[in-house]
């Protein structure tokens, strides 16, 4: 079976007062036309055309070749808007849905069930529907005594009995896509606003004697369209919620879900807790048996298991198994762990591979360094890396032993075994089983601590 995709995405969005294109606004981490597109992907539609208008560089930038394009240079209608894909698609055999671009909900269950529907039926047309408590100001779903579509009376049109109708039109739909594109020929822009409506496709259709079915959505949630800041709110909180169920039913704690932010795209394995003020972001991997939190801020990096994270933010880091992280560290881009690493307070890591069993303990900077398994950095050890102008590497290797308050000066090496003597400034190679001092020597002058206070309150007197 063929199924194609039309994602309608060429509105400019004006109620979200924003430079932004709309379906480019983001819900748990992903542009809502990538959700969309995602959701034909999964469903394996083989080809999906976005119809893009005002800001359609932004749209074909971001979603690149995963899409074919078709412009709508005039906002002419949805109908209109589907007709720009007719080049592309006309000629094709097969079923086509077409779709909001500002509806991230949608699940792509739902729409594998409306095409289960739309076969079943041998229906021209299914329309997604859903049944609400009060249906003001939607179209409703008029029926025969045979359950099929006939109408969709808009709100302003409805008569006395049609107004007590809960079940309401969507706007997303499976057409057979030959006999959409034949009908949308027909389509005709006779009214107040001088447009092409997609909805005037299922009256000729109907007009045609072809079968016109509705699929009632199981949530109504996944109807929901996105038109400004507050819609968008209400979209990444009920995606949230989605998520974090999904995580949750799949063997993750969370110790308090409604401060528990994770996006789309994140992986978590069972047994994982996840402590309240957690955000989870990008292409995040987390594995099992792990605690994460509180506070803690990952963003597209990968964690082992057994791993603790707690007030600290990672960026674009791997950590490996049985590692612990923080509080107050931050890893960054590069930043490369293996297993049961510690890395502690205020500490910062960067563009480093540290091997197994590393200490890190507190108030150290690593970046553009080598260390090797089983060393050891003393409190306020420091890489110098950068000369104003490049960065340079520091290579310390395994079971090596930097003091407190060490500043190795890149490029620098410090072999196997070595010991580097706490406040020392390294600047050349330290060979291995070496112990390497570099610092001043110190002089003790006996009784003059009293003098010196006396020079110095004298001199403050003064003042």
């Amino acid at each position: 079976m063929n199924i194609m995709g039309i994602v309608l995405a060429a509105g400019q969005g004006k109620r979200m007062k924003s430079k932004l294109y709309k379906v480019l606004h983001r819900v748990c981490g992903k542009p809502m036309v990538d959700h969309v597109v995602t959701a034909l992907e999964n469903i394996q539609a083989s080809r999906t055309v976005v119809v893009v208008g005002h800001g359609a560089e932004a749209v074909q930038s971001y979603l690149g070749d995963r899409v074919e394009y078709a412009l709508q240079e005039q906002q002419l209608g949805t109908g209109h808007a589907v007709l720009q894909a007719k080049d592309l698609l006309a000629a094709e055999d097969g079923l086509t849905i077409v779709i909001y671009g500002d509806t991230p909900l949608i699940s792509d269950s739902t729409l594998e069930g409306m095409i289960k529907l739309h076969q079943e039926k041998g229906a021209a047309a299914t329309l997604l529907t859903a049944v609400v408590d009060d249906p003001t100001g939607y179209g409703r779903i008029i029926r025969d005594e045979r359950g099929y579509v006939t109408q969709i009376v808009e709100q302003k049109d409805c008569n006395e009995a049609q107004r007590l109708v809960k079940e309401t039109n969507v706007g997303t739909y499976c057409f057979d896509n030959r006999k959409l594109f034949e009908a949308l020929a027909l389509v005709k822009n006779d009214n107040a606003q001088n447009e092409y409506y997609i909805t005037d496709v299922i009256g000729i259709l109907v007009g045609q004697g072809q079968i016109v079915e509705g699929y009632v959505l199981e949530d109504e949630a996944e109807s929901f369209g996105v038109n400004d800041r507050l819609q968008l709110s209400v979209a990444e909180q009920t995606m949230r919620e989605r998520i974090n169920r999904r995580h949750m039913l799949a063997g993750v704690t969370m110790i308090d879900p409604a401060n528990t932010y994770i996006e789309a795209d994140v992986q978590i394995g069972a047994d994982t807790i996840l402590l309240p003020g957690t955000a989870l972001r990008g292409k995040t991997v987390i594995g099992e048996d792990c605690v994460i939190g509180p506070q803690a801020d990952i963003t597209d990096s990968t964690i082992g298991s057994g791993v603790t994270v707690k007030h600290s933010v990672l960026q674009e880091a791997v950590v490996g198994d049985g590692s612990s992280v923080g509080p107050y560290a931050y890893l960054r881009p590069g930043a490369d762990l293996g297993q049961n690493v510690k890395i502690g307070d205020f500490v910062e890591i960067k563009n480093a591979k540290l091997a197994d069993d590393v200490k890190v303990s507190h108030l150290s900077y690593v970046g553009d360094a080598v260390i090797g398994r089983n060393v050891n950095f003393g409190c306020g050890a420091i890489t110098v890396n950068y000369d104003g102008f490049n960065k340079q590497l520091t290579e310390v290797e395994e079971d090596a032993f930097i003091g407190s308050n060490v500043n190795l000066i890149a490029p620098v090496k410090v072999g196997k075994g070595a010991y580097v003597v706490a406040g020392s400034t390294i600047t050349h190679e330290v060979g291995d089983g070496d112990v390497a001092i570099a610092r001043e020597r110190q002089v003790n002058k006996h009784g003059y601590a009293d003098k010196l206070r006396t020079k110095f309150a004298a001199k403050k007197a003064k003042k």
